[in-house]
């Protein structure tokens, strides 16, 4: 997950820019919309909307957007027609890509990313030709100023969690999809708070790049989480630091 882990870093930083800050807040509605229609509006009953809020809260989303936002994902207000899915693919040096969306015109959202693709030397696969290399897990992210890796290793297990990776400047908490808000409610009230909470698809294998191969991954990535209705994308790639840093 090393690459993944300093593209967020990377993303992070972006997201300060006020451009950036309405496509986060496109997709924080969209996820609660969705969240709320397949889990009800109570986020107490329901996991994925409360991660979700907690990311729309993170984000300065007011409070009666959020609320709004869930209201419609379980029929209570009037909304858009949304589906969630995933598209399968591949980019440069045979990466393997999956590309979750959330949308209310399928065909637009598969020329986009179509397009997207084809641009930046990727191409779209068949359904299930990379998730098998893909587990969905929770992912909670700490920075490495907190505390070091066995005292964070023993109170994560502890927590509920299921492994820790370091990740160069921050460590990453692995749990079930279901308990990564409890493990890192646990971990807050140990003074291990959280950079970030979120439910990703981690891969199983990493391609290791480095040059251009890096650059054009990076690039390939970047384009689909542009579009509107691309929510995320989890990709297998490993890319050295001095990539990242030149970026």
């Amino acid at each position: 997950m090393a690459g993944h882990s300093k593209w967020k870093q990377i993303k992070h930083k972006k997201a300060k820019t006020d451009a950036q800050r309405s496509k986060v807040y496109t997709k924080v509605i969209r996820e609660i919309t969705i969240a709320a229609r397949s889990g009800g509006s109570d986020p107490a009953a329901n996991p994925r909307l409360r991660l979700a809020i907690q990311t729309a809260k993170e984000n300065n989303m007011p409070n009666d957007t959020i609320v709004r936002a869930a209201k419609k994902g379980a029929g209570e207000l009037e909304g858009q027609a949304l589906e969630e899915f995933a598209y399968e693919g591949y980019g440069p040096a045979g990466v393997a890509l999956i590309i979750d969306v959330v949308t209310d015109n399928r065909t637009r959202t598969v020329g986009e990313v179509r397009h997207a693709l084809t641009k930046h030397n990727g191409n779209l696969g068949e359904t299930g030709s990379v998730s098998w290399n893909f587990q969905t897990r929770g992912v909670i992210t700490i920075d490495k100023k907190h505390t070091d890796e066995d005292t964070l290793m023993a109170a994560a297990l502890d927590a509920g969690a299921t492994d820790v990776s370091d990740e160069g400047d921050v460590f990453e908490v692995y749990t079930e999809p279901t308990d990564v808000s409890a493990v890192a409610e646990a971990l807050s009230k140990l003074k291990l708070p959280a950079d970030s909470i979120e439910i990703l698809k981690v891969p199983k294998t990493l391609v290791k790049l480095a040059g251009d191969d890096a650059r054009k991954v990076l690039t390939l990535v970047e384009a689909l989480e542009d579009l509107d209705d691309v929510q995320k994308v989890s990709a297998n790639f490993d890319i050295p630091d001095e990539v990242f840093q030149q970026g």
